[in-house]
């Protein structure tokens, strides 16, 4: 049985860190929102569903093209 990652990104509107529940759904170009939950307070957050639009690597450098825009071959070339 594969492990899963856990991968954490940065809320931009909020500045809170998140936790991304559906690594698949973050690479896959065609979804436009992610599956997530914040790492705040004391209690475990309610998962929650996030535009990629909102998130970003926690050094504030976004996701890549490849990963938010289904047509990122067509403009490369």
């Amino acid at each position: 049985m594969m492990e899963q990652s856990t991968m954490f990104l940065q809320h931009k509107p909020s500045g809170d860190v998140l936790e991304v529940l559906s690594i698949d759904t973050l690479y896959d170009p065609c979804e436009s929102t992610i599956m997530g939950r914040f790492h705040c307070g004391e209690e475990m957050q309610d998962p929650e569903n996030f535009k990629k639009s909102e998130v970003a690597f926690a050094s504030g450098e976004p996701l890549p093209r490849c990963w938010v825009d289904p047509n990122y071959r067509l403009q490369a070339a």
